[in-house]
């Protein structure tokens, strides 16, 4: 592949991801805060989250340097998605930030097209090579399905939460008619 289509690609691709998160942070928190007000279970706990400002460092990022955070936030790991969220929920006007976006989004698609995907296939590459590296290349991926698989079990042995018990007297409730 050329370098300058998949230098555009990876770029448009970052953008549009931006955009995502920046629409997902926008219309529901806007419509989740305004509209609904739930009293019980993971609604609930999804609507404190909004309200109690679940993309805080992402917002407080955007206050203090401004719309500087966006293109910023492209070369960070883990920050990117907070402030994209940030800069939905905090309704910043669209076309600012669609243009705030592109050089970051080109900064991404740069490092991606040249060092990125390169070092990335270096390194299967000579694990692959190597039986030493298909090891550790199995290892990783059993590591990551544990920790999958745990993590879904203890969710599941979690005592339920004060507000999802039913009061005394009252007969218990379905987990299943609060997510409909």
């Amino acid at each position: 592949m050329p370098f300058l289509v998949a230098l555009l690609a990876l770029s448009a691709g970052a953008w549009v991801r931006g955009q995502l998160l920046y629409w997902l942070g926008r219309v529901p928190t806007d419509q989740a805060l305004r509209r609904t007000h739930p009293t019980i279970g993971w609604r609930k706990r999804v609507h404190d989250w909004l309200a109690d400002g679940g993309a805080d460092a992402g917002i407080a990022a955007i206050r203090r340097w401004g719309l500087v955070a966006v293109p910023v936030c492209y070369v960070t790991i883990g920050f990117q998605s907070m402030v994209q969220a940030a800069a939905g929920i905090l309704r910043i006007t669209w076309w600012k930030y669609a243009l705030a976006q592109v050089p970051g989004a080109l900064a991404w698609g740069t490092i991606y097209s040249t060092i990125g995907f390169v070092w990335w296939k270096a390194t299967l590459a000579a694990a692959a090579g190597s039986p030493w590296g298909i090891a550790v290349i199995v290892a990783l991926v059993a590591t990551a399905v544990a920790v999958v698989v745990l993590a879904r079990r203890r969710h599941g042995d979690r005592p339920a939460r004060a507000e999802d018990r039913p009061m005394s007297g009252e007969a218990p409730r379905d987990r299943d008619a609060t997510l409909r």
